[in-house]
């Protein structure tokens, strides 16, 4: 039958829309995890900047002098 061909495209065209939507939920999935590390990775990097400055201060408040030319 004629049909039968067509049934068969549509079912592997199905398949493969069903196998990409996978694909592209796994993909979401990774691409939400990273965003959730980088946003990490950036409040300890602003952390760590803060704690640098105050130990800046907290030994001369400023940039070290240069040393003297002789």
């Amino acid at each position: 039958m004629p049909g039968d061909g067509t049934a068969l495209l549509i079912a592997e065209l199905e398949l493969r829309i069903a196998e990409q939507d996978k694909v592209i939920a796994d993909l979401n999935d990774m691409v939400v995890a990273q965003w959730r590390k980088i946003d990490s990775l950036e409040r300890r990097v602003s952390e760590l900047r803060e704690e640098f400055d105050e130990a800046g201060r907290m030994q001369g408040g400023g940039p070290e002098k240069p040393p003297p030319h002789y």
